[in-house]
């Protein structure tokens, strides 16, 4: 495998005597995209939050562009080129459209801001059309196409998604992972976090499966989505839509 962009290194966190992730580790090679799943409490939502810098470690390291970034503050990471998509707070309701992308694009020089923007409108024709409407006014799925864009105005090279589908409509759904698949094709590396387990792993290139803050299994999205165990135990059995719960 080629040098990792992002690699997690039994890391260790929780919140005020809970532990949470328990020696958990991840690699992300440049222009990949990793799910991770599991069950309810496994983890998965704070592992992202580890590495954007939104809650300290107890242990363990985490590296990016082959540098230690362990506890770099969110800001710094955003210029480093990695960054973060919630699953909820991700926009500013009273904002425009074109007001929201012209906030994420700060972190860049301001001679680039400009071009940073038009060029998101350039893959976002939806969000052009609709530049001068309030966020608050969106559906669930333009609200979260607006929020995967403020994350790429900053033209990051790696993203973190935090259930990105969650609460939409299967239309919405649809229109998400097309952009989502858009995004790879320009060589931007994704770490999803995702309740739709098989369609995250349908996606992936690779996937991790959390339980209980450790690495439960890992592999390739396509062997994961086969792997009896992987089917019995997260993905509600063979043949059915089933989807892990969020954490």
């Amino acid at each position: 495998m080629s040098v990792p962009l992002l690699e997690v290194v039994d890391v260790e966190a929780g919140y005020d005597e809970a532990l949470v992730l328990r020696g958990v580790s991840l690699e992300v090679v440049e222009g990949e995209v990793v799910a991770v799943i599991g069950p309810n409490g496994a983890g998965k939502s704070t592992l992202l939050k580890v590495i954007y810098g939104l809650l300290p470690p107890r242990a363990g390291a985490i590296r990016y562009a082959e540098d230690d970034v362990t506890g770099l503050p969110p800001e710094r990471l955003t210029r480093l080129g990695l960054n973060y998509v919630p699953q909820l707070g991700n926009v500013f309701p009273s904002l425009s459209i074109a007001e929201n992308l012209q906030v994420g694009a700060v972190s860049l020089p301001r001679a680039e801001r400009r071009q940073a923007v038009g060029e998101l409108y350039e893959h976002f024709p939806l969000l052009r059309e609709r530049r001068r409407q309030r966020a608050g006014t969106l559906s669930g799925g333009q609200r979260k196409l607006l929020a995967i864009a403020r994350a790429l105005v900053t033209r990051p090279r790696g993203l973190l998604l935090d259930e990105p589908s969650a609460g939409l409509s299967p239309h919405a759904v649809e229109l998400v992972f097309e952009q989502l698949l858009a995004v790879r094709r320009r060589g931007i590396a994704i770490v999803m976090v995702e309740q739709n387990a098989r369609r995250a792993l349908e996606l992936a290139d690779r996937g991790y499966v959390l339980d209980m803050g450790r690495n439960a299994y890992e592999g390739t999205g396509k062997s994961l989505l086969h792997d009896p165990k992987v089917e019995e135990l997260y993905l509600g059995g063979p043949a059915r839509t089933g989807a892990a719960a969020t954490s």
